[in-house]
């Protein structure tokens, strides 16, 4: 199959292409985290962070489109399997069965804070190689530091 052609040129695609699919990673790794611990959640606090999961599980999953697509934009098939997931994530793992809801928002602020540091490594390292995914970048980096702001509200 003939490989989609970029408008890059090949060091700045690569560079970006990598920050992209780690970046997919994460997004992937995200919402498949909140979503179980939004299954399992059980405390007084149940029903607010179970909505404040979905939340998170839903503009996850909406970055992670606009990521993907991206990547392809830019002659880079992206890497969603879940192979690819289990192998390269770096993140925590939830506990199996019932989590209490203040260990649920621990995760889950743990889980954002390190991925919006990995993404503020992506911004500097788009920056020049190509600022349009860098935008992208900042956009979601806004969004991670928001939601790990209101759940680290919630144990305060």
């Amino acid at each position: 199959m003939t490989a989609l052609k970029s408008t890059l040129p090949d060091a700045a695609r690569d560079t970006t292409a990598q920050a992209l699919q780690g970046t997919l990673v994460d997004l992937l790794g995200l919402s498949l985290l909140a979503k179980q611990v939004h299954w399992t959640i059980v405390g007084p606090r149940f029903r607010s962070i179970h909505l404040q999961l979905d939340e998170v599980v839903a503009f996850a999953r909406s970055y992670a489109d606009v990521v993907a697509e991206r990547s392809s934009a830019i002659g880079v098939a992206p890497d969603g399997r879940v192979e690819t997931v289990a192998k390269t994530g770096e993140l925590p793992t939830p506990v199996d069965g019932w989590t209490q809801d203040s260990e649920v928002v621990a995760l889950i602020v743990e889980t954002l804070g390190a991925i919006a540091t990995r993404m503020r490594e992506r911004i500097e390292a788009t920056e020049k190689p190509d600022p349009v995914t860098q935008d992208i970048f900042i956009g979601l980096t806004a969004e991670l530091e928001k939601q790990r702001w209101m759940f680290q509200a919630e144990n305060h």
